[in-house]
């Protein structure tokens, strides 16, 4: 017998003794990479192999990880935002294809937000009030009359939302949802309000626009009269506020049968996390130019070197679940 053809059944005697591969599905969302890249090291220091997709949106993420609900092999997501991808997952198959675990980053916050200058002037303090269209017209920067909203990329799942609060709204009349490359649109609007001009946006938290434009110093976040959302019953928080967006927890996304076949990763990804802080730090950082994959990676070790006894602890006790 051959040396290759030994090499080959030893690599699948192997394959077939500890399980298949471990794939990560890295989602199109660039400022997503950095906790990917942090999970898959953690995941890397239990001893398995990991592979990394290219960029997929969430429906491709979701359909694949479904699409493996039975494989021996595991595929993880480690951006599952709760609950605003729930109608995604179920749509893929829901939990009997797709288990979501863990709580790995809290408190996502997502919401309008206006410059704090015209807020006070014109005392503006929801999203509905631009159904005034002398408020609306304050936010025009195209001279159509109509409020230009920086909104959200087709296919992230906010973007319904905000066409669900237009129709419930009546605000359709009034404001221009403007869609496309999210980064390119937020950096003119940055620059529309450096030029002293009112703004009107979408964002969310962790990302680094809420570092340049600080939510209570430069900006201020507009509350909705009453819930209306596609997929919640309710948006409105313990305190009574409501901004018309559920706040969130990003989760992991796995295939089912990854429940059974691997424990320690299923406990590992229960119980580790990532601060909300620290992504925004992170990606803060790619804002200013250090965005390429390998500078993502690089901040993602830097984050593990800088928290190994944290990580050690999530590391040994998910080694006793196997």
């Amino acid at each position: 017998m051959n040396k290759i053809l030994v090499s080959l059944i030893t690599l699948f005697l192997a394959s077939n003794l500890f399980g298949g591969k471990v794939t990560f599905l890295k989602t199109n969302v660039a400022e997503e990479g950095f906790q990917m890249y942090v999970a898959m090291e953690a995941v890397k220091k239990l001893g398995y192999d990991v592979e990394v997709t290219n960029d997929v949106s969430y429906e491709v993420a979701f359909q694949t990880i479904a699409q493996n609900g039975k494989s021996k092999d595991a595929y993880i997501m480690a951006s599952a935002w709760v609950p605003l991808h729930n109608a995604k997952i179920e749509g893929a198959g829901g939990s009997k294809k797709i288990a979501v675990l863990g709580s790995y980053i809290e408190n996502c916050a997502q919401g309008y937000l206006v410059d704090k200058k015209t807020a006070e002037k014109y005392n503006i303090k929801y999203i509905n009030d631009l159904k005034d269209p002398k408020i609306a017209k304050l936010f025009d920067s195209n001279g159509d009359g109509k409020a230009d909203l920086a909104g959200c990329d087709a296919g992230w799942g906010c973007e319904k939302v905000i066409e669900y609060q237009l129709d419930a709204f009546k605000l359709r009349d009034t404001i221009t949802h403007n869609q496309g490359q999210y980064a390119a649109i937020i950096t003119d609007t940055i620059a529309r309000y450096k030029s002293g001009k009112p703004i009107l946006y979408y964002t969310w938290t962790p990302y680094w626009v809420s570092g340049k434009l600080v939510p209570g110093k430069d900006t201020v976040f507009l509350q909705v009269t009453h819930s209306a959302h596609p997929v919640t019953k309710s948006t409105k928080l313990s305190n009574g506020a409501d901004y018309g967006f559920n706040v969130n927890s990003q989760k992991f996304a796995v295939n089912a049968s990854l429940v059974k076949n691997y424990k320690d990763i299923v406990k590992l990804l229960d119980i580790i996390k990532l601060n909300v802080n620290d992504v925004s730090g992170e990606n803060m950082l790619m804002s200013k130019g250090q965005n390429k994959e390998a500078d993502i990676k690089r901040h993602a070790q830097m984050w593990v070197k800088n928290n190994m006894n944290k990580l050690n602890k999530w590391i040994n006790e998910a080694k006793k679940a196997k």
